[in-house]
């Protein structure tokens, strides 16, 4: 498969765009104008290779996943329904990508706690609590991938249901009981400390 490379820096600040603006943005970019399209991307972009780099933990192939993301969004954007959820389109496309990578290379990667919080550190607001981080990051995929959009992404449940295809209901549950896990866990690493 051919790789298309698109020209995203992740160095710039991330903002995010949900009014009037984005969504004529994002009619532009279905029309084909390349120029919105990367408009909205410097917008995703941070968070995307966030979600990413959760996913994979590592950097090379949260690129690839972040790239592939990219390249789809720009091949099919024009298949995007409603401009308003552009963000959750591309989300899920992300998430799918990911997964799909991790099945493809069906690995699990432990790593020692010391390199997941360097790493981690420049990818999310860890400095006052890299231990709530690790504890997410020990979690059951189920739990981890929806604490993970509802609190490092601080998407709505609803929109989370809508990436995730999964009831309401079904995702509040998830989010209770994760946070319940991680609440639980912290507990215990105090009480160990």
């Amino acid at each position: 498969m051919k790789r298309f490379t698109y020209p995203v820096c992740l160095t710039v600040e991330e903002g995010r765009g949900t009014g009037l603006a984005e969504i004529k943005k994002v009619r532009r970019a279905i029309n084909g104008n390349k120029k919105a399209f990367q408009e909205l991307m410097e917008e995703e972009k941070v968070r995307l290779y966030k979600i990413a780099y959760v996913y994979m933990k590592n950097e090379a192939d949260a690129l690839e996943v972040f790239h592939e993301t990219v390249y789809k969004a720009l091949v099919s954007i024009g298949n995007l329904k409603e401009e308003r959820y552009f963000s959750t389109w591309i989300t899920r496309i992300l998430i799918n990508n990911a997964v799909d990578l991790l099945r493809k290379k069906k690995r699990v990667i432990p790593m020692e706690r010391n390199t997941l919080e360097n790493k981690a550190a420049h990818y999310f607001e860890t400095e006052r609590h890299p231990e709530l981080l690790e504890a997410v990051m020990e979690l059951d995929e189920k739990y981890k991938e929806v604490l993970i959009l509802r609190f490092y992404r601080d998407l709505s449940v609803k929109e989370i249901a809508e990436i995730l295809d999964c009831p309401e209901g079904t995702l509040k549950t998830k989010i209770h009981r994760g946070v319940g896990l991680l609440r639980n866990k912290l507990k215990e690493d105090c009480v160990n400390e």
